[in-house]
């Protein structure tokens, strides 16, 4: 088992640098924890008790308004860590972690997160920048919440999709969606009814075509166009 935690540590961006003795030395100090799906890790506002690391499944990060809107901040995979801010400024966790899927993470302590990094300074400084990587991916949704309307959110939203794993057929491009329509609103930042709707335009607009999780791009130029109309 130790192996395999020695593992799960070394992909993670944190660790990936650390000699043989150091590994052991930090995976003597990790538990193991296993989340089914909707499983809540931790609560925003509860105290922080340490820091996480997915080895298996996705967890989601996310806030909700006090009306009980969900706005999905990241979905962290394999290999990656969570919850570092917290772990160093004594605050409570700023938002809610639950497992997406069945997850098994790593867990280690605040204390003994903060001694490690007491003897091995550079892990502090890979701290600093995966805090600072995700302030930035943060201020990107702040943007796109705050400048662009749902609609360009989606387009833009189906376009990476397209381009990242869609299927080219004779009518257009084909991509699966693994999420369904309210995961879809969470991570928009509205609720699934408009998600829906803004789908229906664009497939009444001759721009895709949706059957249930599949949806077809057949106008991609059209997309892209009315993507750049919204910078």
């Amino acid at each position: 088992m130790t192996e395999r935690v020695e593992l799960v540590l070394r992909k993670a961006q944190l660790f990936a640098n650390l000699t043989e003795q150091e590994m052991r030395a930090l995976a003597a100090r990790v538990t193991r924890k296993h989340f089914q799906q909707g499983e809540l890790l931790f609560g925003e506002g509860d105290s922080c008790t340490g820091l996480f690391l997915v080895a298996s499944g996705r967890v989601r990060i996310f806030k909700l308004s006090p009306a009980g809107r969900e706005q999905i901040l990241a979905v962290e995979g394999p290999g990656s860590s969570f919850a570092e801010l917290p772990v160093f400024d004594g605050g409570n966790y700023p938002a809610s972690a639950s497992a997406l899927e069945d997850a098994q993470v790593l867990f280690i302590s605040r204390v003994d997160f903060q001694n490690f990094c007491r003897e091995h300074p550079e892990v502090a400084l890979k701290v600093l920048a995966v805090v600072g990587s995700r302030l930035r991916r943060l201020v990107g949704i702040i943007e796109d919440l705050s400048f662009t309307t749902v609609r360009h959110r989606l387009i833009a939203l189906i376009l990476r999709l397209a381009w990242a794993g869609g299927t080219p057929s004779k009518v257009g491009i084909r991509v699966e969606l693994t999420k369904t329509h309210q995961d879809l609103a969470a991570e928009l930042g509205t609720v699934r009814e408009i998600v829906s709707r803004n789908l229906s335009r664009l497939q009444a607009e001759g721009f895709l075509e949706v059957d249930g999780r599949s949806i077809t791009v057949k106008d991609l130029s059209g997309l892209q166009r009315e993507q750049a109309s919204s910078e």
